[in-house]
């Protein structure tokens, strides 16, 4: 420990001269805005203060200077009139079987909707107990675990420290019956190399697996689980598994978090998963309660990758938007770092606008398709109408678009960006395709029916309408599935096309046509 030791030299001097504490300009303003709190925050500080811990002291002021951005939101299912909705989604066993009971719902009241209850602000509702309690456990293994100890400063209070993985409720994981110390204090017994991070990560994640499954039906779940609810459903989406996992490992003093991409940019909906931070710096991915950590194949592709920290990232978007600009709703955030070039290749984009710029926008965003609609994936700085996007992911479709009166509106055709980084521009001309065999709405669909030994990829009798895109989606007519393929003819060439089945709940894509075939994005 002589090397931590010695990081806290100066830390220890400023302190133990001063009989008051010593916040930092940035504690200062969480302080100021604490409210009611105020006196919770200051007491946690001045028992690491009395008791001569400056460099718990530290690292408490650390969690102080970013706890802003840090909260949970209760929210309830609403109708059109406002009024609550009863809803438990644990009665049904799985996601289908659930939706249909949300869909009886939506057909008794109308549609529904989710809608903010009530918002816990961190340095607003955190106790001072919970605080001494998290940063001593926190230093407790930081100093005693043998694999523990390699890892420095910087990356035990950005990865071990924090007192949760995303925006779920806070509770004492890291103390509540002692679940996660006890359960795996004699692991490294088990162990070849005491040392071995990834070898003590292993033992915990090979527990989490015989008790912890994924269930689609927390899809329906409106928030991130809490600890406690967790282990009594023993179940939950991705974001839940990497939340458990990150208590476990943080509790056993290993550097946690977790990455995720907001929209996949070839499917819907979108995915998190684990990374062990090694001590290092450099990240190890997994997914908490099914793999173990090392090489992470992602099931589809990705635009964007980013890294949930507990620190302000200076550089996000938030830090850059005047007093009177708003972001799609995640890029808001202040807490997540860029990693994409760790998962898959990259390029650089630069976009140059032709169109007129609406007033105080300041900001272009990069868009992929995803649930049916496009969601912005990443954003760059407006300069003499002309944007640079940093580390793209290849092999995408992508559309430019402005986010104004908090809705995008595209401001240019879409594009395809090649293996090699190149654009391909998808902007129509005057050619048509003479004739245009379709046979599946995607290309998952094409997979799974051919799993089933199927022959043709749409449903017989159901009705399909195909659009173009021209400045936006254009229907190019509707047809009656068969048992051939659909055929449309004089399609206007070149463009991004979507076939979408009426009335379906189906993830139908965006495809470009060549060589007589559908190329799917």
């Amino acid at each position: 420990m002589k090397v931590k030791s010695l990081i806290y030299v100066g830390i220890s001097l400023l302190f133990i001269s001063c009989s008051t504490v010593q916040y930092t300009e940035h504690a200062k303003l969480t302080l100021q805005d604490s409210k009611k709190n105020k006196k919770e925050l200051k007491k946690a500080a001045k028992y690491f203060h009395k008791s001569d811990q400056s460099d718990k002291l530290d690292a408490l002021l650390f969690l102080y200077e970013n706890m802003q951005n840090h909260s949970f939101v209760k929210v309830g299912l609403f109708d059109e009139n406002e009024i609550e909705v009863t809803w438990n989604f644990l009665e049904f066993k799985d996601y289908d079987e659930a939706k249909l009971a949300m869909d009886s719902l939506e057909e008794e009241f109308g549609e529904l909707h989710w809608k903010k209850k009530e918002k816990k602000v961190d340095h607003q509702t955190i106790s001072s107990e919970f605080l001494i309690d998290n940063v001593d456990l926190a230093f407790k293994v930081w100093e005693e675990k043998p694999w523990s100890q390699k890892y420095d400063y910087s990356v035990f209070k950005e990865f071990i420290l924090p007192y949760r993985g995303s925006n779920e409720p806070i509770e004492s994981w890291r103390s509540w019956r002692g679940y996660f110390m006890d359960s795996y204090k004699d692991i490294s017994s088990q162990m070849f190399d005491q040392t071995d991070v990834i070898e003590a990560a292993e033992l915990i994640n090979n527990d989490l697996k015989t008790w912890f499954k994924f269930n689609s039906k927390y899809y329906l779940h409106p928030t991130d689980q809490g600890l406690f609810e967790m282990l009594m459903n023993k179940e939950g989406r991705c974001e839940d598994i990497t939340n458990l996992t990150i208590y476990a490992l943080r509790a056993n003093g290993i550097g946690a978090t977790s990455d995720y991409t907001p929209h996949w940019a070839n499917a819907g909906n979108n995915h998190a998963w684990n990374v062990i931070i090694m001590p290092d710096g450099k990240a190890t991915p997994f997914m908490g309660a099914e793999s173990n950590p090392g090489k992470y194949q992602l099931s589809s592709k990705v635009a964007k990758v980013y890294r949930k920290v507990f620190s302000e990232q200076k550089d996000n978007l938030a830090f850059k938007l005047s007093s009177n600009e708003k972001a799609p709703a995640w890029l808001s955030g202040k807490c997540y770092k860029d990693v994409t070039k760790e998962y898959t290749k990259i390029s650089d984009v630069e976009i140059s606008l032709d169109c007129e710029i609406p007033d105080s926008t300041n900001y272009l965003y990069l868009c992929v398709f995803n649930s049916g609609e496009w969601k912005a994936i990443h954003w760059a700085k407006l300069n003499n109408k002309t944007a640079n996007f940093t580390d793209m992911g290849v092999d995408i479709a992508y559309l430019p678009m402005f986010y104004v009166k908090e809705k995008l509106f595209p401001v240019s055709s879409p594009f395809i960006l090649t293996k090699n980084g190149d654009q391909k521009m998808l902007n129509g001309n005057d050619l048509f395709e003479e004739e245009v065999i379709l046979h599946s709405v995607s290309k998952q669909n094409i997979d799974r029916s051919s799993r089933n030994g199927n022959k043709t990829f749409l449903d017989k009798g159901e009705k399909y309408e195909l659009f173009y895109w021209e400045e936006g989606w254009e229907s190019f007519g509707t047809k009656i599935a068969t048992d051939s393929p659909l055929s449309f003819n004089r399609l206007p060439a070149n463009r991004l096309y979507w076939l979408v089945k009426k009335n379906s709940d189906e993830e139908e894509r965006i495809f470009t046509y060549q060589n007589n075939k559908q190329i799917w994005w």
